[in-house]
């Protein structure tokens, strides 16, 4: 007999460098990053009735959050997963997916990828499907490029568009401090706006090897998409400025942002951090563990 439910943690994740090395003829930017996932969660609860429970005009798949900007429905890319393991196993059963949201929206902390990733694993273990990581990294790579990257969950190096997947056996840090600065970012508005010059893929050799020298730890912390966030929303740069002053190690924007980390080689250096950026107005703060 199958569960009838199943409760499952998304992380968020940080990009702790990142390079625009391409673009291709569908306008996609070709992408050199570093993806880690971090201890700040949403949670994704899935609920599975049986035919006989569910009225003939019911829809067969509901997706709800405990946050209202988050869309419902076939606008949520939770729908879009659960939708596509229900389609293609002809699943009668009634889905009931609801999302607890904490990892802040438009944060470049890649929320609604790994809603959709836990989705994938939730739906498969509770109608006992049997798919392969492999077989729900092909189903991810339909849903968003970073999908995938939530499927294993662990540090890697993304290139393409960011299915290229490497994975990363160890990190210089071990804690971060996460703060949102109260406003979301879109991803497609960075990426129309970014007009700064490509930078040359590093031929023959890896992005990893900077992870082992502090030299090269500061090269490793750089992200292209900053020219263009930053030039609109300035806050970004003086968070890092006020994270670098509170003793990080360094400090970046994840992703096209709007959030920003900064990396500290102990919780209780971060926690120090942490009390007082949670002075700063308006501004949502996380201490989170590099999940490694």
């Amino acid at each position: 007999m199958l569960p009838v439910s199943v409760k499952i943690r998304a992380p968020a994740k940080i990009n702790l460098g990142l390079r625009v090395v391409g673009q291709r003829d569908d306008g996609y930017h070709l992408l050199d990053t570093i993806m880690v996932p971090v201890s700040l969660y949403d949670e994704i609860h899935i609920i599975a009735k049986s035919a006989r429970e569910v009225r003939s005009s019911s829809s067969k798949l509901t997706v709800t959050c405990d946050n209202p900007a988050v869309p419902s429905e076939k606008g949520n890319i939770v729908f879009r997963a659960a939708n596509l393991i229900i389609e293609e196993n002809s699943i009668r059963e009634r889905v009931e997916i609801h999302i607890k949201k904490r990892i802040p929206i438009g944060a470049g902390l890649g929320g609604g990828s790994s809603d959709a990733a836990a989705t994938l694993i939730a739906m498969n273990s509770l109608f006992g499907l049997n798919y392969s990581t492999q077989r729900l990294k092909k189903r991810a790579y339909g849903l968003g490029a970073d999908v995938p990257f939530f499927i294993d969950c662990r540090p890697a190096r993304a290139r393409g568009i960011g299915e290229r997947l490497t994975p990363i056996k160890s990190l210089p840090w071990e804690w971060a401090v996460i703060v949102y600065p109260g406003f979301s970012v879109a991803t497609s508005w960075v990426y129309r706006k970014f007009a700064a010059k490509l930078t040359k893929v590093m031929a023959n050799t890896s992005i990893i090897s900077p992870l082992r020298k502090s030299s090269g730890q500061q090269i490793l912390l750089v992200n292209d998409l900053e020219s263009v966030t930053v030039a609109r929303y300035p806050r970004i740069k003086s968070l890092k400025r006020e994270l670098i002053a509170e003793g990080a190690a360094g400090a970046l924007m994840s992703g096209s942002g709007s959030a920003v980390f900064g990396l500290f080689d102990s919780r209780g250096n971060a926690a120090r951090a942490l009390s007082r950026l949670q002075k700063e107005d308006g501004v949502d703060t996380f201490l989170v563990r590099l999940l490694i």
